[in-house]
């Protein structure tokens, strides 16, 4: 094996070592019991076990390792961590994640984790329940000026049930807002490709 294929096989080597690392050490709450009265619970009980803190949480160095920076809630990848152009990975390993766990290269470009906090600014404060029900069931952000780009799982968010994306959208506007403007994504340097 050549010198650059093993730095290669290092470098993937570790981002994977640390997305596992940052999923085993989140701690989920335990199991409540919700009801469709309650849909704040309801939703919180749903972003937990759906893991939306996983990416849209940034992560930070506790005495473990990686933790939730809990301060920074469900705000998305942080304004003030500006990722450097990069190729896109090729082969078997095709893609790559941020040490905060909320930025991510592969063939289809740049994506950073959304803040989805109630910030009316930055984050979805300024949305309603329609318009969260219709991201998730389109695959498209508000007024449908572009994508939802991987690796949100939006097609599977697209299964749930109305009342569950509504107790979601109304667990989420119970989180404090966080002015955090995420980066835009960015096609992939090599590609001319649009993104409508």
């Amino acid at each position: 094996m050549e010198q650059k294929e093993l730095k290669e096989l290092v470098g993937v080597t570790t981002i994977v070592m640390s997305l596992a690392i940052v999923a085993s050490c989140a701690k989920a709450p335990a199991p409540e019991k919700t009801s469709a009265q309650d849909p704040v619970a309801r939703g919180k009980y749903l972003v937990a076990v759906t893991a939306c803190g996983d990416c849209h949480t940034p992560t930070k160095r506790g005495e473990k390792g990686p933790e939730p920076d809990l301060t920074r809630l469900l705000s998305g990848h942080p304004a003030s961590m500006e990722m450097p152009d990069h190729e896109p990975v090729e082969g078997p390993w095709n893609w790559a994640g941020a040490a905060t766990n909320t930025a991510y290269l592969g063939p289809w470009g740049t994506s950073y984790a959304a803040n989805i906090t109630s910030d009316p600014n930055t984050g979805i404060g300024a949305w309603t329940d329609a318009t969260f029900i219709e991201a998730m069931r389109t695959g498209r952000h508000w007024l449908k000026d572009r994508p939802i780009m991987p690796p949100m799982p939006w097609a599977a968010y697209a299964q749930m049930t109305d009342d569950d994306l509504k107790a979601i959208f109304a667990y989420l506007m119970t989180v404090p807002p966080v002015e955090n403007r995420v980066p835009v994504y960015r096609i992939p340097k090599a590609s001319t490709a649009s993104t409508h």
